[in-house]
């Protein structure tokens, strides 16, 4: 009885060594492939919070006229800023990278959300007209039509002139993104040395095509700082198709 137990105790071990060998066979030879970040990434910064939170601010203080949070949130939705990163693998578990805000991608935001701010803009300053009195129209466009009169700008031109900043300023977004250098890979933190010697390190997954940064590690004090975590990239292109620089042919 004793020799059989001890049989089978010793078959037990030899499946489980051999289960073993064959999960780090697979590791090394093939989940390897998730270590190459070679590519071309997008992450997009959500911008739309933040829009909404300041244009409400700014709208409250329309007399009479009551806006909630919610409505603002439903016209201030999908204001994307586009971060571009290529990551190029020079050995195994590093390599070179390069991020880049594009300003035609802020622009093209800042518009989207200037114009979203617009269309509530004239929607309230039409509840007030028709609460003092007013007997014309109180449509968009015969909104639209008394503030081109009455300021000789769209409703557009007058908030991005005389209303709030609704989107941080590029130059500052570019602080916090911008830069090239290499990088290290290895146990769930990609390691970022800037070539400004700013080191940050990051917790991630990768998940077939997509990189989840979760935030800087804690180890690690970093002169960069920013409040978009968890941050989430699609790889878009391979390194073959990849020129930074290029027009990009559809911004948000």
């Amino acid at each position: 009885m004793k020799k059989i137990i001890k049989n089978a105790i010793v078959i037990f071990s030899f499946l489980i060594l051999g289960i073993s060998t064959a999960l780090l066979v697979y590791v090394h030879f093939f989940a390897a492939g998730d270590n190459d970040l070679s590519g071309e990434w997008t992450a997009k910064l959500d911008m739309s919070k933040q829009a909404a939170v300041t244009a409400l601010d700014w709208l409250q203080d329309i007399e009479a006229v009551s806006v909630s949070l919610e409505d603002m949130e439903s016209c201030m939705q999908d204001l994307n800023i586009r971060v571009y990163m290529m990551m190029e693998q020079t050995e195994r578990g590093r390599g070179t990278f390069q991020c880049q805000i594009l300003p035609e991608s802020y622009d093209a935001c800042n518009q989207a959300a200037y114009e979203a701010f617009a269309a509530s803009f004239r929607e309230l300053l039409g509840e007030r007209l028709r609460m003092a009195g007013y007997a014309g129209d109180t449509d968009q466009e015969a909104v639209e039509a008394l503030v081109l009169e009455t300021f000789g700008m769209s409703s557009v031109s007058y908030l991005m002139t005389c209303g709030p900043v609704l989107l941080p300023p590029l130059e500052e977004l570019q602080a916090q993104f911008d830069g090239s250098g290499v990088y290290e890979n290895a146990d769930g933190i990609l390691i970022r040395q800037f070539a400004a010697a700013d080191i940050k390190e990051e917790n991630y997954i990768r998940k077939d095509a997509s990189l989840i940064l979760l935030g800087e590690a804690d180890s690690v004090s970093s002169g960069l700082s920013f409040n978009h975590y968890p941050l989430i990239y699609t790889l878009t292109s391979s390194p073959a198709n990849y020129h930074l620089e290029s027009e990009k042919q559809e911004v948000q």
